[in-house]
């Protein structure tokens, strides 16, 4: 199986200085048929002791934001950019992340995610640059946290480290309401199969992006899907943004 095959692979990488200094080296672990993809920095202390992922301090914050969403680690697949601890948690180095590169890579191959969750700075500045996005999303981690986004192929959500709640508690309110968009994604918009949308799509007059941001993505910030449960009436040429494409009439 090749999960086997790549962890034994990492266990005994040598690619860089950090396996002069770790104890293990840490495989990702999880539903390898997950729909969530969560991408962390690297191992802790004691994932490092242990050879387990998320088992320290900010895997119980991880556990308790996942909980409030429904979802459990059983349905996600859990990996770090660069699969050794790094000396005194210091960030990693760009040599030691293009070491590591290869195996995430094979890691999001052989998953195949719908959606590639990044935990933290580094993790998200990687899933821009594979994705060449560095020019269309310019925003700031703070700026993007939270928000749905599209790569052409895959669908993105970048979130806060779950160890940013421990250094900085104010955080707390915020990244719950962030992580909770995770459990909308775990299904489409219940007025999907019945929606304009789905019919401009299939006949090939609307762009997917906006079938998998809204439709099967963040639904509950549609517009037309706001006020299709108010029972306010709507033009179907009103796309999930509120804007109106008269192409569509």
């Amino acid at each position: 199986m090749w999960i086997n095959d790549l962890r034994r692979e990492i266990k005994k990488c040598t690619r860089c200085r950090l396996s002069e200094t770790r104890q293990h080296a840490l495989c990702g672990e999880g539903n390898i048929n997950a729909r969530f993809f969560l991408i962390a920095q690297a191992p802790g202390e004691k994932e490092d002791m242990e050879g387990r992922m998320f088992i320290g301090p900010s895997g119980k914050v991880l556990d308790e934001l996942l909980d409030a969403t429904g979802i459990d680690r059983k349905e996600i697949y859990m990996t770090n950019l660069v699969k050794c601890m790094l000396p005194k948690n210091r960030r990693p180095k760009q040599k030691e992340i293009e070491s590591c590169a290869p195996y995430l890579e094979q890691e999001l191959e052989a998953v195949d995610p719908e959606v590639i969750v990044t935990l933290g700075m580094h993790a998200w500045r990687f899933v821009l640059e594979v994705h060449n996005l560095g020019g269309l999303f310019k925003n700031k981690l703070d700026d993007v946290c939270g928000r749905l986004l599209w790569t052409g192929d895959k669908k993105v959500m970048p979130l806060y480290h779950p160890a940013a709640m421990l250094h900085n508690p104010s955080l707390e309110d915020r990244m719950r309401k962030d992580y909770s968009k995770l459990g909308i994604l775990r299904t489409e918009c219940k007025w999907f199969s019945v929606c304009p949308m789905k019919v401009f799509y299939e006949a090939g007059r609307l762009d997917r992006e906006w079938i998998e941001l809204y439709c099967k993505g963040n639904w509950e910030s549609c517009v037309r899907f706001v006020m299709e449960e108010s029972g306010e009436a709507h033009p179907d040429w009103m796309l999930p943004d509120g804007g109106m494409d008269e192409r569509l009439r």
